[in-house]
């Protein structure tokens, strides 16, 4: 599959060819909710936390004695039905969200959101991605020119680089991720992909290689 490919000044600079293993793979959108779903419940953190009735202080003996007081009968102070008591059916820490999701499954569940970001005019190859400073206002020049400036956008880079990263996390709706990170959830979180064509190596040494 023949993509075009843009320089920093938003021209197209050529074509490269997408290998069809990754970016010309058939939808199934049952698999990707899979994926997307078990990625989001493994991020999740539990937070909120409950005492139960053995959990909180006091209660160490009968609020009042059992007959004579024309009061309803209470054995401790302890008891949820009361102000300061313990917690019935609350949050715990103990419960555990995270999801098993078969490696092949989700490599394959990647590959088709990769395609369909192709095939949709999605993804924003460019020649070469360098800047001289670390500088904000370097890296919005680029991407005001690029097909994905009105919209939401990843930046897939082929390796670490600093420069580009630092200058790219104060533009809003905008991340920047390693290649051989890429996953489901964080790609469909933006609208664009954009990526130097060097990522596309990255993906399938990094993707293939065990296929």
């Amino acid at each position: 599959m023949k993509y075009d490919v843009f320089n920093k000044d938003g021209k197209k600079n050529g074509q490269t060819l997408l290998p069809k293993e990754i970016f010309e793979v058939k939808p199934n959108l049952d698999l990707i909710y899979q994926a997307v779903v078990t990625q989001r419940a493994n991020k999740r953190k539990v937070i909120a936390h409950t005492k139960t009735r053995s959990e909180v202080s006091g209660g160490g003996r009968k609020p009042w004695r059992q007959k004579g007081l024309g009061r309803a009968r209470h054995g401790s102070i302890r008891s949820p039905i009361w102000v300061g008591g313990g917690i019935t059916f609350g949050p715990r820490k103990g419960i555990i969200f995270k999801k098993r999701f078969p490696k092949k499954m989700k490599r394959k569940a990647l590959f088709m959101v990769l395609s369909q970001k192709a095939k949709k005019g999605f993804l924003i190859l460019l020649n070469e991605l360098d800047i001289e400073k670390t500088k904000t206002k370097l890296m919005t020049d680029i991407f005001e020119k690029l097909p994905s400036k009105e919209g939401s956008s990843l930046l897939a880079l082929p390796k670490i680089d600093k420069k580009v990263i630092l200058a790219t996390r104060n533009i809003p709706k905008t991340n920047t991720i390693q290649a051989k990170d890429l996953n489901c959830l964080d790609i469909l979180t933006f609208k664009y992909l954009i990526m130097p064509k060097e990522s596309i190596k990255v993906i399938k040494e990094t993707f293939l290689k065990s296929n």
